[in-house]
């Protein structure tokens, strides 16, 4: 008799929503709605609302329930957009300053879950021994899967000083990891410079609004240190996971004294933009001195603008494995006390024309690292080309082919600096390097 209950009410439950799809539904058409379908589709949406708020089990929170809705409607348009709640879009402020609470990694959504794109340098999460490529499956036990990008990264930050777990899945290993990490100010110098053999090193971990300015300085720096005696200088922009384009434009300038650094393609007319070097105080004290630049897979978005540029402009030699391959371009759009959208809104262009969306700038000279064992198998991230959603680009290689992110703490270790170091100096060779002008 119960099973007999129980099976009516389940077929009236199908009956009811069988009917109401079929009330609603309407012939889906393939090309874009005129102004008409437009406003059936939002009529659409305000009756579905309208049942929400009147029958759902429990009285819902209609602002979250837009909000929710809204995400929805970004997240599906590629990765790379969604929309940010006013503290979500603080949080993004102050990551773009250069200081900011919370772990310490970049990240994106793939497949539902959460993949470390690159631990920033000196930070909670590096020092916890988080790695590029790592998936967070769970915070704090609670699940990462249904949640949006925002929702995860809003957990992960929290008060400073508290501690949150993150369990994570690394390729090769058979059991998820925990790991605890305790929450602090993230305030990292964005530039660090070394001297290898009288060549400059000049690593920027991140294009914040700080990383020009930052770049500018370390620059000087070596110069009046080691003077006639520079023989070259090595931009590291391994596991940079990107930022402000305009920090991109400005530090490409700075060893472009002339020509073509980025175009920028979209749908309206503000969003096709061509920028140019000029001639400044900076190229000028640099001019003569080889260049070359560090990528890996970490390399990403700014990082590959300004790779591009110096690599199609025959500035500069790339040395070490494929950058990650986000070629498109967000932007921030404030909506008042509602925070804002981030939306993607064009795609960008080296010198030559090329597009490396999902298909990533690929170094004159490929040179690997020498991977513990612990990590081998898993040292590796394909990037854009493998992220549901993403915008075009690429090859079917690329979407099944990992690029190393790999970089030894220890200097000495470190087969793509040495290998620059002495190419810079002479102890190496190979035809890419210096870089021959086509004209």
């Amino acid at each position: 008799m119960k099973s007999g209950i129980v099976r009516a009410l389940w077929l009236s439950t199908v009956m009811i929503t069988t009917s109401t799809v079929g009330a609603i539904a309407q012939e889906i058409s393939a090309g874009p709605l005129n102004d008409d379908e437009v406003y059936q589709e939002l009529n659409l949406f305000g009756e579905i609302f309208d049942r929400i708020r009147e029958e759902y089990v429990d009285a819902p929170n209609e602002r979250e329930l837009v909000r929710a809705a809204i995400q929805g409607m970004l997240s599906s348009l590629d990765p790379h957009s969604g929309y940010l709640d006013p503290e979500n879009f603080a949080d993004v402020r102050e990551d773009t300053q250069g200081t900011f609470g919370g772990l310490g990694i970049e990240v994106i959504l793939e497949n539902e879950v959460i993949k470390v794109v690159s631990p920033i340098d000196e930070t909670p999460a590096a020092r916890a021994g988080v790695l590029a490529g790592d998936l967070i499956v769970e915070l704090d036990g609670e699940k990462v899967l249904g949640q949006s990008l925002d929702q995860a990264v809003e957990k992960m930050r929290g008060e400073i000083g508290t501690d949150i777990v993150l369990t994570i899945i690394r390729e090769g290993v058979s059991e998820p990891i925990k790991i605890t990490i305790t929450r602090d100010i993230i305030s990292f110098r964005v530039v660090r410079t070394s001297i290898r053999e009288n060549v400059g090193v000049v690593r920027l971990a991140r294009f914040t609004g700080q990383a020009y300015a930052g770049i500018e300085d370390g620059i000087r720096e070596l110069h009046e240190e080691l003077g006639d005696d520079l023989k070259g200088l090595i931009l590291d922009l391994r596991n940079n996971p990107g930022g402000l384009v305009d920090q991109a434009v400005y530090i490409s300038d700075a060893f472009l004294a002339r020509g073509n650094i980025l175009s920028t393609r979209g749908r309206t007319d503000e969003e096709n933009t061509r920028y140019d070097a000029n001639p400044d105080d900076l190229d000028k004290l640099i001019a003569d001195i080889p260049l070359i630049v560090l990528v890996n897979g970490g390399s990403a978005s700014a990082s590959e603008i300004v790779a591009g540029a110096l690599q199609d402009q025959k500035r500069a030699t790339l040395v070490g494995t494929r950058s990650f391959g986000k070629g498109s371009v967000q932007s921030i759009i404030p909506l008042g006390a509602n925070g804002a959208m981030r939306l993607t809104t064009s795609r960008y262009y080296t010198p030559s024309g090329r597009s490396i969306q999902a298909a990533g700038i690929i170094p004159d000279i490929e040179i690997f690292q020498d991977v513990p064992e612990e990590l081998q198998g898993r040292d590796e991230i394909i990037g854009e080309a493998a992220l549901d959603g993403q915008i075009g680009g690429g090859t079917e290689e690329e979407a099944t082919t990992g690029s190393s992110v790999y970089v030894p703490g220890d200097p000495d270790k470190d087969n793509q600096l040495k290998f620059a170091v002495d190419l810079i100096n002479g102890l190496e060779t190979n035809e890419a390097f210096p870089p021959q002008s086509d004209g």
